[in-house]
């Protein structure tokens, strides 16, 4: 991962911000500041990835694959993937 000094905002990135931002906000005239939404979606990311690992012991891949997302989910038995790259 490279790191960058600045995070350029696009119309879609400050769509998934804005709907992220109402999931974390505490009620309806709270306004997080961005850090803590780009922290919880990242710690959402890390656990659910975690879990998804957990259950491969416990659950069969048909069960797992209903909980697949656009970022994240279970390819057969063989690997967890991502569609992000």
């Amino acid at each position: 991962m490279s790191r960058r000094t600045s995070l350029k905002i696009t119309d879609e990135r400050e769509r998934q911000l804005e709907k992220a931002n109402e999931i974390v906000a505490s009620g309806p005239d709270d306004d997080p500041p961005m850090s803590v939404v780009i922290d919880a979606a990242l710690a959402h990311l890390i656990q659910s990835e975690e879990n998804i690992q957990q259950a491969r012991s416990d659950l069969d891949p048909k069960t797992i694959q209903q909980f697949n997302t656009e970022v994240i989910g279970l390819r057969y038995r063989t690997e967890v993937w991502s569609r992000w790259r």
